[in-house]
């Protein structure tokens, strides 16, 4: 499982011109899902991110959390976070999962997500094309990756 996070301002995600959610000041989470990704991988992923220190503290460092601020947090399935380019010019998808695989397993990361999380909490549209408009404060963007823990 791979996410790439953004602290924001405010974003918003839309589709087919209608808004499917809309957040203030947090993160937008995209969601790229394996085949072989599973419980543990969506456990360790929601725990890092609620608790990854990129919000600045009263002195201007990165040193508190979603969780700390109450921020909100905007989550989107984006299996293109698992596109191959080392051949050719066309990005090759073979390591996202297949969406029977892929949505479910969306679906329990958005719902682990909610667990004890009071904030706002919005998520894009499984499979849909989306525009998204955000904010990107910082700018910060930080990448993680479930098979590369250590």
């Amino acid at each position: 499982m791979r996410a790439v996070i953004q602290r924001v301002t405010q974003a918003e995600v839309w589709s087919e011109n209608q808004l499917l959610g809309k957040i203030n000041r947090g993160l937008v989470i995209l969601i790229g899902i394996e085949a072989n990704d599973n419980q543990e991988d969506i456990n360790w992923l929601v725990h890092k991110i609620k608790n990854l220190r990129i919000f600045n503290d009263e002195n201007g460092k990165m040193n508190l959390s979603l969780l700390d601020i109450t921020g909100d947090a905007l989550i989107i399935s984006q299996f293109t976070l698992h596109a191959k380019t080392k051949k050719g010019h066309r990005p090759s998808y073979i390591k996202a999962a297949k969406p029977e695989i892929a949505q479910p397993l969306y679906e329990a990361f958005v719902k682990k997500f909610k667990e004890n999380f009071k904030q706002k909490l919005a998520t894009g549209k499984f499979g849909a094309m989306m525009d998204i408009h955000l904010i990107n404060h910082g700018p910060v963007t930080i990448i993680i990756d479930t098979k590369n823990k250590s």
